[in-house]
Parts: structure tokens; C-alpha cells; sequence
């Protein structure tokens, strides 16, 4: 089979190669995906660029999300879903391959049926970023009357978060960079949208709140927006983190103390068993119902992962990065 990989840390056009390499055979209790799409997150760059972990194999073809169909499956699985259609998750989670290839093998339960009418390339947007918005939608304690403010509505996870919160019909809010940015959150759902570069954020927040804050922040980056905490929440909010893009944090201590400010951190790989099949489940539901909105920025062919990398890693997509495998 085709796939790109890396066998050191690098950058993209340093590193990556796209080779023929040995199509892998399913184990028991595993499916053989003859992907379609693979999902370019900001984990696969970092993790191939050395940012946050060494290169932990010999070789290792990145990325955990992507989408196709089922070829062949192992002992202890019906031969039935043979020619499912499927999104996949954790790929390339304590693995070395995953799913910037023609196949992968993977766990059964890690191969989620993909209703019919979704195009791959909208199911290999759906493991880190979706999963990730579920739960930080969780964590918030997005309710019927209460309010959030999603950082980064535009974005990957952000645009999905605005989905599920409304979905609780929480109030939401939410940050972007430009007009474009602003009509993507808006079609997600968004009820109120801020631009951070033409606005105040706490100015605003105050104001949509009628001064009393909101009662969560979903945040991708604490190392940019800390400082913004104590302008825009309210006494006995929370903070889902899942990102920062600094290693080292300052975070307005008194503050988050005063009014008891929980920050919960959490990482989508590690998602509990029993949050995962209740998030699978209600994904599922609102794919089959059409209550979904994808919002894939980007695709581009194997051939061309380095420049997809670098999609990513720009930080100027307007959502998912995809990358056609078949």
C-alpha cells in the first residue's frame, strides 16, 4: 500500500516520505480500513515535529483520524461489516501507523459506522476535533440557561463545540479573527460573535451577559488567553482546557481563587470508556439526523502531506485539513 511516514523528528518537507510499504493484516479482534480520508490535527504535526514527544518507533505514518471502508477483519469479528463504511479514532494513539495510508488495522470498536449520506472527507474530521468538542462540552456543563464562550468558534473543535453546546441550548459565544471566520461560527449556531482583533472580548462578554459573566470557557489555547479569564467569567465558572501553545502558563491566581474557577484539563486520547461510547452515540444520532455542519478547509492528495502539514501548522485554516488517501 501507499503511505507517507517519518522515521525521525523534523520538519515537514525534511522528514516525510511517501513510499510503498507492507499492507497490514488484521489481528484478532481487529478491522482492516481501506481508508479514504485522513484528518491532519495540530497533534499529528507537533508529535512529528518533535514539539510535545520524541518519535517513540522506528517509523511511524501519522495521523489518528480518517474515514473508508472495511476490507477485511480479524478472529472474533463479523465477517457482516465487511464493506462498512466507518470514521475511525486514536489511529496513531501508542501506535506507529496510522492513518496517512491507503489501509490501517486498528481495533474494532475504534472502526465507528459512518452513515451513508456523510463524505469521507466530513468522517475524517470527526475523531480528535469532534470527540474533543463533546468533551469539552461536558466538562463546561452546558445546560438549558447557561452560558459559554468557545474560543475560537471557526476552528476545528471550536466549530463543533458550537454545535453540541446549542444542542443543550447553552447561550454561546465565541471568539474569531475576521468576517470569514465570524459567517463559519455563525452558521454553526454561534448566538453572539466576538472578533478579538476589532473588539474587547470582556467588553463584550459583560455586556452580552448583563455584566454577569458567562459560566464556562472552552478554551484552546490557555498560554494566549489566561489573562482574558477574569474579564469574562462569572463566580463558580469553569474552563475546559485542551490546548495551549505555550508549555508554561500564567494564569491570574487571586482571581481564579476568589471566585472558585475550576480549571479542568483534559486530553481527547484519554477520554474515559464510558464518555466515549456515549459520545460516539450521540455523533452517530445527529449524523443520521443531518445535525451536523463539517467544515473542511482544506484537502490535499498523499503526495502532498508535507504542504498539508503546514496548512496546519500556519494556523490560517478555516477548519479541518483533510488529506485524500485512496
Amino acid at each position: 500500500m501507499r503511505a507517507a511516514y517519518y522515521e525521525k523528528n523534523g520538519a515537514a518537507r525534511e522528514v516525510l516520505r511517501v513510499a510503498e510499504v507492507e499492507t497490514p493484516e488484521p489481528g484478532p479482534g481487529e478491522v482492516r480500513v481501506r481508508l479514504a480520508a485522513s484528518g491532519v490535527n495540530p497533534s499529528d504535526v507537533k508529535s512529528r515535529a518533535g514539539s510535545t514527544r520524541k518519535i517513540a518507533f522506528p517509523r511511524v505514518i501519522p495521523h489518528s483520524d480518517g474515514a473508508g471502508e472495511i476490507d477485511r477483519v480479524g478472529e472474533g469479528v463479523s465477517p457482516s461489516r465487511v464493506g462498512e463504511r466507518v470514521w475511525v479514532w486514536n489511529g496513531q494513539w501508542r501506535r506507529p501507523f496510522g492513518t496517512a495510508a491507503q489501509s490501517i488495522v486498528l481495533p474494532s470498536e475504534q472502526a465507528v459506522p459512518l452513515p451513508a449520506d456523510i463524505s469521507m472527507e466530513a468522517g475524517a474530521c470527526l475523531g480528535i476535533p469532534a470527540y474533543t468538542a463533546y468533551q469539552a462540552v461536558e466538562l463546561a456543563g452546558c445546560e438549558d440557561g447557561s452560558s459559554v464562550l468557545v474560543a475560537g468558534g471557526a476552528g476545528a473543535v471550536g466549530h463543533y463545540a458550537i454545535q453540541l453546546a446549542k444542542k443543550r441550548k447553552a447561550t454561546v459565544i465565541t471568539t474569531v479573527s475576521s468576517p470569514k471566520k465570524d459567517e463559519i461560527a455563525r452558521r454553526a449556531g454561534a448566538d453572539h460573535v466576538v472578533d478579538y482583533r476589532r473588539e474587547d472580548v470582556g467588553e463584550r462578554v459583560m455586556t452580552i451577559t448583563a455584566k454577569r459573566g458567562v459560566n464556562a470557557v472552552i478554551e484552546l489555547d490557555l498560554g494566549a488567553n489566561a489573562r482574558l479569564l477574569p474579564a469574562v467569567l462569572a463566580p463558580n465558572a469553569v474552563v475546559a482546557i485542551y490546548g495551549s501553545g505555550t508549555p508554561e502558563v500564567s494564569i491570574p491566581f487571586p482571581f481564579l481563587l476568589q471566585n472558585s474557577i475550576a480549571l479542568k484539563f483534559f486530553l481527547v486520547y484519554m477520554m474515559p470508556p464510558q464518555l466515549r461510547a456515549r459520545a460516539t452515540a450521540d455523533i452517530t444520532h445527529m449524523l443520521e439526523r443531518g445535525e451536523l455542519i463539517h467544515n473542511v478547509a482544506q484537502t490535499f492528495d498523499l503526495g502532498e502531506i508535507a504542504a498539508a502539514h503546514e496548512a496546519v501548522e500556519s494556523g490560517k485554516a478555516m477548519g479541518n485539513i483533510v488529506v485524500n488517501t485512496a
